[in-house]
């Protein structure tokens, strides 16, 4: 599980630093749609981390996670 959440931590990280590379492509393009990507672009760049903390917020609802993921304080406890 904690290597499935790397892999999937490092493609929001690339997905997000391609967003901000394509916001920053169509602001500067004089491409006569470039406004309309540019605000596609802008919303994307604002709705995909939300949408990535709302999808593994439920996930930690529904599976009845706790907050912290770290086994070796269940050591401790003990």
């Amino acid at each position: 599980m904690k290597k499935t959440k790397r892999v999937l931590a490092l493609i929001g990280v690339v997905l997000l630093v391609l967003l901000y590379l394509s916001t920053l492509f169509f602001a500067l393009s004089g491409n006569e749609n470039a406004m309309d990507y540019f605000k596609v672009s802008v919303y994307a760049t604002i709705i995909v981390p939300v949408l990535i903390w709302a999808y593994t917020f439920i996930y930690k609802l529904m599976n009845g996670e706790d907050k912290n993921d770290n086994p070796s304080d269940d050591e401790e406890k003990e």
